[in-house]
């Protein structure tokens, strides 16, 4: 799917994963049932990813962006995600 992120957690990849297969807007408690982790830890999690430009969040409905898009079709690379993580 994607490279190796230094600061991605393990959920993080489970959360791509999913829009990846599924480009849908979902509430955080929904992906959580979906990816079946902890709804505290996907929520504190996917709200780092949206900080990153992963994701956007409407009344907490979380969208992938087109660089989310971009990032899991390989178009984006990895040395630019891993300067997102240094912010």
């Amino acid at each position: 799917m994607v490279e190796r992120i230094s600061w991605f957690s393990p959920v993080d990849y489970e959360i791509l994963m999913f829009y990846d297969e599924h480009d849908v807007g979902v509430t955080a408690k929904s992906l959580a049932y979906n990816i079946d982790y902890n709804r505290k830890y996907v929520n504190q999690r996917v709200r780092v990813l949206e900080d990153a430009g992963f994701f956007t969040n409407t009344n907490g409905i979380y969208e992938l962006t087109d660089f989310g898009r971009d990032f899991l079709a390989g178009r984006v690379d990895a040395d630019e995600v891993e300067a997102l993580g240094d912010d």
